[in-house]
């Protein structure tokens, strides 16, 4: 097994196709076809199946895929250890909650990018379950979630900071004047909210359902800035940060209901697998979201 090998792999399986994965890496198609035999007959499986003009991975094809990322991550990691210079270069892939780069992360990345040009940024989207999966999978080097708090001997959280959170509602809404805001009072009102799978939503969720109140879904989707357009145009009522917020609340766009409720517990984290190698990369972007977030919050 080779790293040409496992190139041709996972260009297939992202490409879902032969002829295109040949034309992503340079090769003859041949050549690709060639690969992809030599790594079946060492591994003695089938890694790929082909009906007609589909190709899709076997079982044993999605079993290797993770695997083979990570080996050509480390490949990488090792090349960036031998030919290191004296600053950071390379590739740095970083998992990111949406609501954190409307404001934060841009600051941190320009910042960054203005010390360490030579290093390469790769941004992933997702939730606070979805990085548990990258970072284990080596998917990603650093995670900067926003939810409820990810704990576990597995991950190295280099950043906790509470993270204040906002029930939202239209200029004119019928709740903006009550001065205490109780799970029951919501009981009947369209939630607008992120997709399921994101933490804060099932923070509000399980609050709302110990407090015998079923939540009134509305609407759902992944785009934050899509939920406070339906949320500004009457749809219903949100809960998001209030880093995500902040202009439209200072413009009069969207009113902080008072809630009165239980805490949401919901906290940003800059945090890595506690095998994962710290590059010089890595290593200068933790430092740097460390300070950064620490000044923030001050």
């Amino acid at each position: 097994m080779d790293f040409k090998q496992l190139n041709a792999f996972l260009a297939i399986s992202k490409f879902q196709s032969f002829t295109k994965a040949a034309e992503s890496l340079g090769y003859a198609q041949s050549s690709v076809t060639t690969q992809i035999k030599l790594l079946e007959n060492e591994l003695e499986v089938k890694l790929f199946e082909r009906i007609g003009k589909n190709v899709t991975l076997t079982h044993e094809g999605k079993k290797l895929l993770p695997y083979a990322k990570q080996m050509l991550k480390l490949s990488n990691d090792v090349k960036n250890t031998v030919f290191n210079k004296e600053t950071p270069s390379g590739t740095l892939t970083i998992g990111a909650a949406e609501s954190l780069c409307v404001l934060r992360l841009p600051e941190i990345l320009k910042e960054y990018k203005r010390l360490y040009p030579e290093v390469e940024v790769s941004l992933k989207f997702g939730s606070c379950s979805d990085f548990r999966y990258f970072l284990t999978d080596n998917i990603i080097d650093v995670a900067f979630s926003l939810g409820i708090k990810i704990d576990s001997d597995e991950f190295i959280s280099e950043v906790e900071i509470p993270e204040p959170m906002l029930l939202l509602a239209y200029p004119g809404h019928p709740l903006i004047n009550k001065k205490a805001i109780l799970p029951a009072d919501i009981e009947n009102e369209p939630l607008i909210l992120t997709e399921t799978g994101c933490s804060y939503r099932a923070a509000l969720e399980n609050i709302l359902t110990n407090c015998n109140v079923k939540p009134n879904v509305a609407l759902e989707t992944g785009s934050v800035q899509a939920i406070k357009q339906f949320t500004m145009s009457g749809l219903g009522i949100t809960l998001l940060p209030k880093v995500a917020v902040e202009d439209e609340i200072n413009s009069g766009k969207l009113i902080p209901l008072n809630w009165s409720g239980p805490d949401f517990q919901i906290i940003s984290q800059v945090l890595y697998h506690k095998d994962k190698w710290i590059s010089p990369a890595l290593s200068e972007f933790l430092k740097l979201s460390k300070n950064f977030m620490e000044s923030y919050f001050k």
